[in-house]
C-alpha cells in the first residue's frame, strides 16, 4: 500500500468520537437563543417599536428609518451581550452557497477612540461587490455596485462573533441576483391567488402560507481520506473508483445503529441548529454506507429555506471539529444511492386550515379537492419547467438511479386518491360531498373518506408524490438551494389558481351555485390530468418512458436542453405575468445555468485527466514494471518452464498495457473536445459541447476502475471505496 494511503487509512481507523458537551438545559430552554425572535424583540425594543416591527413582518408594512434605528439599537444591545463584534448581510447569490461580508461594529468616537455603533441604515441596506457574483450579463465585470436589503420576515441570528442579517440581493439597476427575492415574490403570488378561493369557503381567511419541510441527505467521509482524493476535494465526487465488494446490497445501514463518531457529530449539529431556531426533528442512517439524513419540523417556506442554508453551513463547520467532511454532492459515489433534498410542500391559511389535508365536512373536503386538483394541473402544465428547476450538472448523476426519481415529472396519488378523483368525474356536480367515516373507503355518491397520512403508500420513483397532507418533491438535489424549486412550484400553482378562480367566477355569473360551479370546473380539470401527469407505477422502466412520451410529458435528460424550458413562451408568461422575473432576468439566469454547467464539467474533466495521467497511469506502469522484473527472474531461474510459469504475469502485463493505452487515448480525445468547446462563445452551445465532454468521463473511468482490480493493492495511489465508505 502506498505510504500516503496507508497513513491516512490508519489515521481514519484510529479516530475516536469527539466528546460532546451537551447543554445542561433542555432543548426547549435554549431553542432560538441565538435568534432575535419575538421574545428578544419584546425584551430589547420598546412597545411602539415592537408593534411596528411586527406589523412589518406580518403584514408587509413599511418600516421608516427612525423605527429601523431603534430596532438596530435593540439588536446591537442583545448581540453585544452575546459577544458579537461584527455584522453581516447574509444573502444567497446564484452560486448555490451563501455569502457574507463582515463589518466591525466600531466607529470613531471623535475623541481619539472608538465605540460600537449600529444604526438603521446598516441594518436595512449594505453594498457588497456585485461584479464577482453570477449575473448572466446583467452586470459587467467593471460595474461593481449591488445592494443587499434586509428581509424582516427571516429572523436575524448570531454565528460565532457575527450578527447575521438575512437579506435579498439586487443589482444597481434593480434586477434580482439571488434566490430569496424571486422566492418571496412567488410566495406572495401563491398567497394572493389562493386567498380569494379560500374566502369562498371561509371569509375569515386573510392570508395563505406556503410550507416547506426539507429532508437533507448527505455523506460523511473522514477528512484525511477526503484530502487524499483530489477528485473529492475539487469536484465533490469520486470521478473513479471500483465498487466495494460490499456496499448497500444487504440494506443493513438503513436505519441502523448510528456510529458513535457520527452520533457525536449529529448531536453537535442539532444543538447548534436548535440555538439558531432550526427545529431539527429527525436523524438516521440512510441506505448507502456513510450516508445520513436529517429533517426539521415543517415551517413557512422562506424561513425554512433560510434555515436549510444555515444548517448546511453549520454542518460544514461542525464536521471539521469531528474529523469529517460533509459531502452534499448528489452522487459522490458511483453505484450506490445518491443524496437528495426532498421538499415536502403544502399550503395553509392563517386560520389554521391545511389546504392539502382532507377535512371533516363536505365543504372542507371540497376545498381540499379544489387545491389538490389544481396543484396537479399546475405540475402537469409546467412539468418540463419544474424538472428544469432541479436540473444541474451534479443532480444529473442521481436522477433515475438507485431509488432517486427519474427525469420525468409525474405525480403519485396512491390508490385512495386516484379512486376518489375517478369517482368525482362520474357523480352529478350538485352531489353533496360527505365524510364516509374513518374506516370507510367508499367513494360512491361522491362520498370522500377521511384520508389519513398512512392511507397513501410511498413511491420512491415518483418525483412528486402525495403523502397524505402534502406533496413530496423528491427530485431536488442535496446541494441545491430549495428556493429554486419552491419559486417555480409556487408560481405554477399561483397561475393555475388564478385561472381556476376566473373559470369558477364565469360559471357563477351564469347563475350556478358556488359548489356546483367549482365541481363543474374540477371535473374538467380531473379529466385532463388523471391519465397524463398521474402515475403510480415504477418510474424506472423503459415502458414508463415510452408511456410518458405518449402522454406528452417532458422526458429530456440533457441538462443544457432542460434549461431551455425556462425560455419557452409558457414559462416566460408564467414568471413575467406574476412579476417574479422579467424577461431580462430569465435570460440572465439561463446564461448563469449554462455557464455553471460548463464550468463544473470542465473542472471534472481537468481533474480526471490529470489524475489519470499523474496518479493512475504511473501506478499501473510501476506494477507492470514489477511484473516484468518478475518475468526476468523467472526466465533466468527456470528457462525451460518459463512460459508456463509466467502465463499469469504475461496476461496481466498485456491487460495493463491495453487499459493504459485506452485511458491515454480517451484522455487525449477528451482534452481535444475541451479545446473545441472552450472557443465557443454562445453559452448554450458551449454547455452542449461540454455535455458531450461529460459523457466521455464515464468512458475514461471504466478502464481506470478495471485497473484498480488488477494493480497491486499496495501500489494503488488513492483510497478505495471500501476504505472511504466504511470508516466509523
Amino acid at each position: 500500500m502506498s505510504k500516503l494511503r496507508f497513513d491516512v487509512i490508519q489515521d481514519a481507523f484510529k479516530k475516536k468520537a469527539v466528546t460532546v458537551e451537551t447543554p445542561s438545559e433542555r432543548p426547549s430552554e435554549y431553542y432560538g437563543s441565538m435568534v432575535f425572535n419575538k421574545d428578544k424583540m419584546r425584551k430589547y425594543l420598546d412597545n411602539n417599536t415592537y408593534q411596528k416591527l411586527i406589523d412589518c413582518i406580518d403584514n408587509g408594512a413599511t418600516l421608516d428609518m427612525a423605527v429601523a434605528d431603534k430596532v438596530a439599537e435593540g439588536m446591537k444591545t442583545w448581540a453585544m451581550e452575546n459577544g458579537v463584534t461584527h455584522i453581516t448581510h447574509w444573502f444567497q447569490p446564484l452560486t448555490d452557497t451563501t455569502a457574507e461580508k463582515h463589518d466591525s461594529l466600531i466607529s470613531y468616537d471623535g475623541k481619539g477612540g472608538v465605540l460600537e455603533t449600529f444604526d438603521g441604515k446598516s441594518l436595512v441596506q449594505q453594498e457588497p461587490d456585485a461584479s464577482s457574483f453570477p449575473s448572466g450579463g446583467i452586470r459587467a465585470t467593471f460595474e461593481a455596485r449591488g445592494y443587499t436589503a434586509w428581509d424582516p420576515t427571516s429572523p436575524v441570528f448570531i454565528q460565532e462573533d457575527t450578527l447575521c442579517i438575512p437579506t435579498v440581493f439586487i443589482s444597481y439597476t434593480g434586477e434580482t441576483l439571488d434566490y430569496k427575492t424571486p422566492l418571496k415574490k412567488a410566495l406572495k403570488a401563491v398567497s394572493d391567488a389562493a386567498l380569494p378561493i379560500c374566502q369562498m369557503f371561509d371569509p375569515k381567511v386573510s392570508k395563505v402560507y406556503s410550507y416547506l419541510g426539507w429532508e437533507q441527505e448527505y455523506f460523511l467521509v473522514d477528512e484525511d481520506l477526503y484530502a487524499a482524493r483530489p477528485d473529492l476535494v475539487l469536484t465533490g465526487r469520486t470521478l473513479m473508483g471500483h465498487a466495494s465488494s460490499k456496499n448497500q446490497q444487504l440494506e443493513d445501514h438503513y436505519f441502523g445503529a448510528i456510529p458513535s463518531r457520527v452520533a457525536a457529530f449529529m448531536r453537535d449539529v442539532e444543538i447548534a441548529g436548535l440555538k439558531l431556531g432550526i427545529p431539527i426533528k429527525t436523524r438516521h442512517n440512510e441506505v448507502a454506507p456513510n450516508q445520513f439524513e436529517m429533517a426539521p419540523i415543517y415551517g413557512e417556506t422562506n424561513l425554512a429555506n433560510d434555515q436549510n442554508q444555515m444548517i448546511m453551513n453549520v454542518m460544514n463547520s461542525v464536521a471539521c471539529k469531528h474529523g469529517f467532511v460533509v459531502l452534499f454532492h448528489e452522487k459522490p459515489f458511483d453505484g450506490i444511492n445518491g443524496s437528495g433534498k426532498h421538499n415536502n410542500w403544502s399550503l395553509g391559511t392563517d386560520t389554521g386550515t391545511q389546504l392539502l389535508a382532507p377535512g371533516k365536512t363536505a365543504m372542507s373536503n371540497l376545498q381540499f379537492v379544489t387545491f389538490f386538483v389544481n396543484v396537479l394541473a399546475a405540475v402537469q402544465k409546467h412539468n418540463g419547467l419544474i424538472k428544469a428547476t432541479i436540473a444541474s450538472a451534479t443532480n444529473a448523476h442521481r436522477l433515475g438511479a438507485n431509488e432517486a426519481p427519474p427525469a420525468i415529472v409525474s405525480a403519485f396519488l396512491g390508490k385512495t386518491m386516484t379512486k376518489v378523483l375517478r369517482q368525482l368525474m362520474k357523480v352529478p356536480s350538485d352531489t353533496v360531498i360527505e365524510i364516509a367515516g374513518k374506516q370507510g373507503h367508499s367513494v360512491g355518491l361522491g362520498d370522500i373518506p377521511e384520508i389519513f397520512v398512512d392511507n397513501t403508500d410511498r413511491n420512491r420513483t415518483s418525483p412528486f408524490a402525495f403523502t397524505g397532507n402534502r406533496f413530496e418533491f423528491r427530485a431536488v438535489g442535496s446541494c441545491a438551494n430549495c428556493a429554486g424549486a419552491m419559486t417555480t412550484l409556487n408560481a405554477a400553482v399561483a397561475e393555475q389558481l388564478l385561472s381556476f378562480k376566473a373559470s369558477v367566477d364565469k360559471e357563477m355569473a351564469a347563475g350556478k351555485q358556488m359548489s356546483v360551479a367549482i365541481m363543474d370546473i374540477l371535473k374538467q380539470i380531473i379529466a385532463s390530468i388523471i391519465d397524463v401527469v398521474c402515475f403510480d407505477g415504477n418510474g424506472y422502466t423503459d415502458e414508463w418512458r415510452q408511456e410518458a412520451i405518449r402522454r406528452g410529458l417532458d422526458v429530456e435528460t440533457c441538462v443544457p436542453k432542460m434549461f431551455k424550458t425556462f425560455e419557452s413562451p409558457s414559462s416566460v408568461k408564467l414568471f413575467t405575468s406574476l412579476g417574479i422575473y422579467s424577461e431580462i432576468e430569465i435570460k440572465a439566469r439561463n446564461e448563469i445555468r449554462w455557464e455553471t454547467y460548463t464550468k463544473k464539467v470542465q473542472i471534472e474533466a481537468r481533474v480526471l485527466g490529470r489524475m489519470a495521467t499523474n496518479h493512475i497511469i504511473p501506478a499501473a506502469l510501476d506494477y507492470q514494471t514489477k511484473l516484468l522484473d518478475n518475468l526476468k527472474i523467472l526466465k533466468e531461474t527456470f528457462p525451460d518452464e518459463y512460459k508456463t510459469m509466467a502465463a499469469t504475469q504475461i496476461n496481466l502485463i498485456r491487460k495493463i498495457s491495453t487499459l493504459v493505452g485506452e485511458i491515454n487515448e480517451k484522455v487525449d480525445a477528451m482534452i481535444e473536445a475541451r479545446k473545441v468547446a472552450n472557443v465557443i462563445e454562445d453559452e448554450y452551445e458551449k454547455a452542449m459541447a461540454y455535455y458531450g465532454v461529460a459523457e466521455s468521463l464515464f468512458a475514461i473511468r471504466r478502464p481506470i476502475d478495471r485497473l484498480e482490480e488488477i494493480v497491486d493493492n499496495s501500489m494503488w495511489p488513492l483510497p478505495k471505496y471500501r476504505e472511504i465508505l466504511f470508516i466509523n
